[in-house]
């Protein structure tokens, strides 16, 4: 059997309602005992070893990440080849809509030989929207740093913090003139209120033209 017809065997054949997914420990009978999946939950043998419990939840972390692409990929195939029938397909199939549709929009902003196996399909949906050459570079500091989703978007975070500061030092040079060491003595005192500089800089000005407000109307109040 081709290596494409064992993938479809897997993908299309019909179920038990049980399948043996991972050997572990020994039944009563002094046979291999299993982990099984069913439609309602995972069922797992008295004895089974440490090694084979951890190997049990990579495959099934690998199984819940690749049926996230299989279910994109299906919406993608539907929506370009059946749109008169597509939504009746969905609504056919029991699945969540919204969720589908996102699956849908990952699949088709990653053709396949853009996708990372080294990382999770979450990875992939935290770059959706950026330009191809972002996701990339993105994608292999991620794949090659060994970053979590919650890593990857934490980095993005912050490269986006300092591409707003790059900004608006930028802006606050050209339209103010200001000196290099008054915007690092800024960026000092934004940093140690705990808040980004052009934060800062929007409150302290809002705070000044206040005081400067309330001292004008103090001065026309006596003058009056």
């Amino acid at each position: 059997m081709s290596k494409t017809d064992a993938t479809k065997s897997v993908l299309f054949r019909k179920r038990a309602e049980s399948v043996p997914r991972q050997g572990g420990g020994v039944n009563e009978v002094g046979q291999p005992a299993q982990v099984l999946t069913t439609k309602v939950g995972l069922q797992l043998p008295a004895g089974l070893t440490f090694e084979n419990w951890e190997s049990a939840g990579r495959q099934l972390s690998g199984i819940v990440n690749s049926t996230s692409w299989w279910l994109g990929d299906w919406l993608v195939y539907g929506k370009d080849h059946y749109s008169d029938r597509y939504e009746r397909g969905v609504r056919a199939a029991g699945l969540q809509y919204q969720t589908l549709r996102n699956y849908a929009w990952v699949s088709r902003r990653f053709p396949m030989d853009r996708r990372r196996a080294a990382l999770s399909f979450q990875h992939h949906a935290e770059l959706a929207s950026r330009p191809v050459e972002e996701q990339e570079r993105w994608l292999d500091q991620a794949e090659q740093q060994g970053w979590s989703t919650k890593q990857l978007r934490r980095a993005m975070r912050v490269a986006r913090g300092e591409e707003a500061r790059e900004t608006l030092q930028a802006d606050l040079t050209r339209r103010l003139a200001v000196p290099d060491n008054r915007l690092q003595w800024w960026h000092k005192a934004a940093t140690q209120s705990g808040v980004e500089l052009e934060q800062w800089v929007l409150a302290t000005l809002d705070h000044a033209a206040g005081q400067v407000l309330e001292e004008l109307q103090e001065q026309a109040s006596v003058s009056a």
